[in-house]
């Protein structure tokens, strides 16, 4: 499978500019967990999460105000949508990513989440595994339990 097949086309994206508080109320009106920041032509730079705000913003008392591009992801890890479900997937492992933007031709074309490979796949053992590798990767020492 190939993530032209499972990617979202619609990316939410800001510029490095917006203030963090205008980027946490563009999530959670778009009933989204990232942002894909872009540059002033459009092409993606860096992603923020709503764990990022949550951890380097508010629990690091920064201001709100701040621009998003000072506490966005780097580098953006991306995918190309005829790169293939199991590439894509040992790519997000590597990097600890639970997102993916995918870039046709350097331009934004959608995204892959863990949760679409779950639901668009209907392989929900691909999709816990996945959850499990990109934790255990990015918390050392930590270990997942799959209590289902």
């Amino acid at each position: 499978m190939r993530l032209r097949e499972i990617m979202t086309a619609g990316v939410v994206t800001a510029g490095a500019e917006a203030e963090i508080s205008a980027v946490a109320r563009l999530m959670r009106d778009s009933g989204v967990g990232s942002v894909v920041i872009c540059d002033p032509e459009g092409g993606p730079t860096a992603m923020i999460t709503d764990r990022d705000v949550a951890v380097r913003v508010a629990a690091g008392g920064l201001a709100l105000s701040e621009p998003v591009g000072d506490h966005a992801s780097r580098p953006l890890v991306t995918g190309e949508p005829e790169m293939e479900l199991e590439e894509a997937a040992a790519l997000m492992v590597q990097h600890g990513v639970r997102r993916l933007p995918v870039l046709e031709g350097g331009s934004l074309a959608g995204i892959v989440t863990l949760d679409d490979i779950a639901v668009r796949t209907g392989d929900l053992e691909v999709a816990r595994r996945m959850t499990a590798e990109v934790i255990e990767g990015a918390l050392p020492g930590f270990y997942f339990h799959d209590r289902g």
